[in-house]
């Protein structure tokens, strides 16, 4: 069983938990994640790891309560527990595996929409840490869900908040503000991280591609099993099948097929779909396979 140590009301169904882990905590870097499970019969919930600290044993995670699995799990509190917390899973970031002296040559932004800020901040701090200095948009649709401001701007060099409504910070979405910072702040970036929904990734994606700026993406919003087996993560990178669940979840930006992968989460909603899914990708549905039924 993996207790929770604390629970944290983060904005309106969006919640932050430390989990007793230390096996996970022990192994984990930026980028990974782990599958919760509240009980025997219980979902498996992927989740993007936001924090660890290796010495009290401990994984911080945050979610959006949205389904009625992530709405039962925001009843629990501090004191209960999981059934199980696996991990870490998915491959770390690139960026773990490279040099301070490499990573201090590079100009980085990272971008970070609603509940993708959890992804962001352990990168961003990993960065801080090794002493590099980023930049950080937090972007939202109001200022009531912004979350992590005050922990992101203690290690990032700059953060940009900005709000659809103009609530708070810089009035636009994040691609606005990353318009501001190179054409009117005269910002130069060789590298961009964005964690948030698909399609906020797909279209910072097409305007790096224009600013000619390398980035990169996490697929971890289309996961659903987290272990290759259901199909439900397949997407296609640079006309490569891929699974964002054990190949990533971090690909290149300007090469993932967004609209595909938004199509297959909207089929993979209904059995009719997935069926659908399955007859067209034969045996490249699932990664490696495991004969099982995904209804």
């Amino acid at each position: 069983m993996f207790e929770i140590i604390k629970k944290e009301t983060l904005a309106p169904n969006i919640y932050l938990m430390d989990i007793n882990a230390p096996r996970v905590a022990k192994s984990c870097y930026p980028g990974q994640f782990v599958i919760v499970k509240m009980d025997e019969k219980g979902e498996r919930i992927p989740l993007t790891i936001c924090d660890y600290d290796r010495e009290a044993g401990t994984v911080t995670i945050v979610f959006q309560a949205l389904g009625s699995s992530t709405r039962r799990m925001a009843e629990y509190e501090a004191g209960e527990s999981f059934r199980d917390f696996t991990g870490p899973l998915g491959c770390k970031s690139e960026l773990v595996d490279e040099t301070p002296e490499e990573l201090k040559k590079k100009k980085i932004l990272f971008v970070a929409g609603g509940v993708g800020t959890a992804p962001v901040y352990p990168q961003v701090k990993w960065m801080k840490e090794h002493g590099v200095d980023v930049d950080c948009i937090i972007g939202a649709r109001n200022k009531e869900l912004i979350i992590l401001e005050d922990e992101m701007k203690q290690v990032a060099g700059n953060v940009y908040v900005t709000t659809d409504d103009g609530s708070y910070g810089f009035q636009g979405n994040v691609n606005d503000c990353i318009k501001d910072l190179v054409h009117n702040q005269g910002k130069h970036y060789d590298l961009v991280i964005a964690i948030g929904p698909v399609i906020m990734m797909k279209f910072v994606s097409i305007l790096t591609k224009e600013l000619g700026i390398r980035t990169i993406v996490s697929m971890n919003p289309i996961m659903v099993d987290g272990t290759g087996m259901c199909g439900a993560c397949r997407l296609t990178v640079g006309n490569q099948v891929k699974f964002a669940c054990v190949d990533g979840p971090e690909f290149d930006g300007h090469l993932v097929d967004f609209d595909e992968s938004m199509k297959r989460q909207q089929m993979y909603k209904t059995v009719e779909g997935r069926t659908v899914l399955r007859e067209r990708e034969g045996v490249t549905h699932k990664s490696g396979g495991c004969g099982c039924s995904d209804d």
